[in-house]
């Protein structure tokens, strides 16, 4: 089932009440269940078992037909009429009685409801992505972007479940930060909050609760119910009023949903902003770090550095390279097992060898606890179990192999060798019990090895000879009777039945008790018969009900362990972690960087990770270096023209700061990283159509959110700010946003732009230095050289560039004429006075970009434009004309023919 399923879960107009009501006392009794457990789940598709299948009816069945593809048909529905009606596997509502035993209608019950954000199934989840249900409780009123909210979050396929206390303001990047599948949220709050969101471009669903589930001391109740505890204090999120709120209403949406045991939710953990740098939109995206430009998966930053070997390593990463660490003892940690793992490649490619064998053991406890594991999945996490002693022994070797360079960072593969626990009961009590090949149902048999319960292994004998009985009996009535074509066969309506030809029925002895006539034969029974088969068929019966009886004791053997095995696949994913980066430093050549407390950020030879990786086979990316402190190089205006590599190098930085900072090598030839609290990006311009935002507009939102919440720490990143307006309006921006970073925030900053006036201000603004990408002119075209040095560039080369991409040469040529025209014009204010960007001219139009203010009001500067050179042809012919010897009529001659000419 693909992912489209999940919209599944959408609200949907249903019958009025009064139909509804009417059509009850007119249906089946099946219907009238239908209806009865329908009224209880309004907002969801109902999948009504129906036998070996589920079925849906009515406007669900539309629905369903139309979103899957699926047949519509009709059946019967007593008075009531045809209902439509679409069939397809997929369990809901279940039989919860034997048909069997049943009195009048089976008993049916939801047994589990589907929604995106309590996914089990394989093949809806993506292996290496999380799938997030988040919860946001807001107060009765907002009142500011600074305003306190609740939220949390849970994966219910790991047992992950996570509290925290964040400001509004915050709220799009923690939601762009999980990504999740469904938002829970009040119905009063539910369009504010999608408002709030747009931004993000999430695909959660929202789903909405009832304003009673988002209360203190109902959350706190249901919490305590869950986690058996007389307190949240051991979980420190006592005093987390809006958070219980938030993680109350999860557990309440997951009581709702799934039906079932939630043992493998062990704890809920708080989580502090201040632990990890929260990434924004506009940084995720422009850094495209776990999903590129396209939506994909290629191209990203996570792609490249993705070396792991099982599901919830890759999980993991992700998550660093997406909450990069602000704490230095942390990142130092997982740096030192990065480089004994670089340095030690034998016990990497032993480590690297038993994790390829590990399958995802958060995913996998967690069905177990949930009772959804079947006898193969038990199996495999037996496998995984008896690879823990050799994983152990494999990492311990790393300590006894002699290394001067490791002294004092084998501590991160101690501590993870001593984390992990040996589970050697559970392992042996799976090899006792399960079969070797057992099927994946338990309703195929044959799960429970021989040998494991005395009384099955009776009732298999018994079910055995019986069988054998009955095949000895068809041998021994054809002798007695003499008819060759006597057989003994079986169905469901009359048990085992002899069955004679009518060409032998005179053979056919008294004792035979007739059943039933057929076209060619008669099927009879006998006493003797009828013993064996209830023997037979109550020994089938009573050995699923045994296999499965002894099956979910073993299941809730493995599922009292959860805690532990919980704890030893957080430690394999971290390994796993520790050693992709291990594997992707040594193939991509990586270095490990300095990270410390000052604010220096010194790149040497440095490589954007991705960039590297696509070029053609004997290209070689050409690497730059950089150097920022907040003393003296805080902000570079970086000029050059397009395609000369600008963006790249931002994004170079920008990679290189949060790969140290996840605790990872990177790519340069050495690295000093005064840790940052933030990386801020504005690159790129884009319309945010959904919302009715302009690209300028989008491209002011973020600038916003960069000035509003960069400190000193911070690392920003600017390409291009104020292209999305008038030139006038954009250099000023663009001038006034470079004074304010400089004097107000302290930040060390990376600035791209084409407008080469802002080279202007590394002579009025001590902490600005001027950079540029270097080019070669030969004739009219440009070798770009991709190599940043210090100074100004004088030209964009967009004409050049224009030809590279193929446009027609009489539009370029024609771009080159007006181009001198306006290099030859200039355009000057008439009040230079006080203001400090009076030495600001145009480098081509040379006419000055910015409002002057005089004495007597604001002068706006005269502009060009483009009408003024419409006719080059023209201005030649008025040039040439000879005026003081031009008789009157010559001249009337002349204007007639320039007339003629313009229309």
């Amino acid at each position: 089932m693909d992912g489209n399923f999940f919209h599944l879960a959408s609200p949907i107009t249903f019958l009025a009440h009064d139909f509804k009501k009417h059509l009850l006392s007119m249906s089946t009794p099946l219907m009238q269940q239908y209806h009865q457990v329908k009224t209880r789940y309004p907002d969801t598709i109902l999948l009504f078992r129906m036998g070996d299948f589920f079925e849906t009816f009515e406007e669900d069945a539309k629905t369903t037909s139309r979103v899957l593809g699926i047949t519509l048909t009709r059946r019967g529905a007593g008075s009531s009429g045809e209902v439509p009606l679409a069939g397809f596997r997929v369990a809901v509502c279940e039989q919860i009685e034997d048909p069997k035993v049943a009195q009048g209608i089976v008993k049916r019950d939801v047994i589990e409801v589907v929604t995106p954000g309590v996914a089990f199934s394989d093949k809806v989840l993506e292996q290496k992505q999380n799938n997030y249900l988040v919860s946001i409780a807001l107060p009765s009123a907002i009142a500011a972007s600074g305003e306190t909210i609740g939220f949390s979050y849970v994966d219910i396929s790991t047992g992950e479940f996570g509290v925290t206390e964040v400001t509004l303001r915050e709220l799009a990047d923690q939601i762009i930060s999980f990504t999740p599948a469904e938002i829970l949220v009040q119905k009063r709050d539910k369009d504010t909050l999608q408002r709030l969101l747009a931004s993000t471009s999430t695909h959660a669903i929202y789903t909405t609760i009832d304003d009673w589930v988002l209360q203190y001391d109902y959350g706190y109740e249901t919490l305590l119910r869950h986690f058996k505890t007389q307190s949240l204090k051991g979980f420190g999120i006592d005093s987390m009023t809006l958070g219980v709120m938030a993680a109350g209403a999860v557990m309440h949406y997951l009581n709702e949903t799934q039906k079932s045991n939630l043992s493998h939710i062990q704890k809920i953990l708080p989580f502090s902003t201040s632990d990890a740098i929260v990434l924004d939109v506009a940084t995720k995206r422009n850094l495209e770090i776990t999903s590129s430009f396209g939506g994909t998966s290629e191209g990203t930053l996570f792609s490249v550095i993705d070396r792991t070997n099982t599901p919830m390593g890759a999980r993991l990463l992700k998550r660093w390279i997406s909450q990069p660490l602000k704490d230095l003892s942390r990142i130092n940690w997982r740096l030192d097992g990065v480089s004994c793992l670089v340095a030690l490649a034998s016990v990497r490619e032993e480590l690297i060898g038993q994790l390829s064998e590990i399958g995802d053991m958060e995913r996998l406890i967690a069905k177990i606890a949930t009772g959804r594991a079947n006898p193969r999945e038990m199996l495999a996490l037996k496998s995984i179990l008896e690879r823990l002693p050799v994983l152990k022994q494999v990492i311990a070797s790393a300590a006894v192999k002699p290394h001067a360079a490791l002294e004092g960072k084998l501590s991160t593969l101690s501590e993870i060798a001593s984390e992990l626990s040996i589970v050697d009961g559970l392992v042996e009590a799976i090899g006792c019990a399960i079969a070797d090949d057992p099927p994946a149902k338990l309703d195929d048999g044959g799960i429970i090895r021989a040998g494991y319960n005395a009384e099955l292994d009776e009732i298999r004998r018994l079910s055995h000879s019986g069988k054998e009985w009955i095949a000895n009996l068809q041998k021994q009535e054809r002798e007695r009777t003499g008819i060759a074509s006597l057989k003994i066969g079986f169905n469901n309506v009359f048990g085992y039945y002899i069955e004679i030809t009518h060409t032998n029925k005179e053979k056919v002895p008294p004792e035979y008790i007739r059943k039933q006539t057929m076209t060619n034969a008669e099927r009879f029974i006998t006493p003797e018969l009828k013993e064996y088969e209830d023997k037979v068929l109550n020994a089938e019966e009573r050995i699923l009900a045994l296999e499965t009886m002894l099956f979910n004791e073993l299941r809730a053997r493995a599922a009292s362990h959860a805690a532990e095995i919980q704890h030893n696949a957080r430690w394999i994913a971290t390994l796993d972690c520790i050693t992709s980066l291990a594997s992707t430093a040594e193939e991509h050549n990586y270095t490990r960087p300095h990270v410390d407390d000052t604010a220096l950020l010194e790149i040497e030879d440095g490589r954007h990770p991705v960039i590297e990786t696509l070029l053609p086979v004997g290209e070689t990316y050409i690497p730059n270096s950089v150097a920022l402190d907040t003393s003296n190089e805080q902000v570079l205006i970086i000029t050059g023209p397009n395609m000369s590599g600008k963006s790249s190098f931002l994004r170079q930085v920008g990679l290189i700061v949060l790969l140290a900072q996840a605790g990872s090598f990177v790519p340069a030839k050495k690295a000093v990283i005064g840790m940052v609290d933030n990386i801020f990006t504005r690159v790129g311009a884009s319309d945010n159509i959904s919302s009715g935002e302009s690209t300028f507009l989008v491209e002011m939102h973020e600038a916003a959110n960069i000035v509003n919440r960069a400190t000193r720490k911070s690392l920003i990143l600017l390409d291009e700010v104020g292209r999305g307006t008038s030139t006038f309006d954009g250099i000023s921006i663009a001038w006034a946003l470079t004074e304010y970073v400089h004097e107000r925030i302290g930040a060390r900053t990376l600035f791209a732009t084409h407008y080469h006036e802002l080279n202007e201000l590394a002579a009025q603004l001590v902490r600005v230095k001027n950079y540029k990408v270097d080019v070669r002119e030969y004739g009219d075209k440009v070798v770009f050289l991709h190599t940043v040095t210090p100074g100004t560039a004088d030209h964009s080369y967009g004409i050049q560039v224009a030809m590279m991409a193929g446009l027609p040469q009489e539009l370029t040529d024609r771009a080159k004429t007006i181009l001198r025209n306006l290099e030859r014009t200039e355009l000057s204010p008439h009040d230079n006075q006080g203001d400090n960007t009076s030495g600001v001219r145009a480098k081509g139009a040379k006419h000055s970009l910015l409002q002057q203010q005089g004495h007597t009001g604001t002068v706006q500067a005269p502009q060009i434009t483009m009408f003024e050179l419409k006719d080059d042809e023209i201005r030649s012919i008025i040039k040439r004309a000879d005026i003081n010897s031009m008789t009157p009529l010559e001249a009337l001659k002349l204007l007639a023919k320039l007339k003629d000419q313009i229309t």
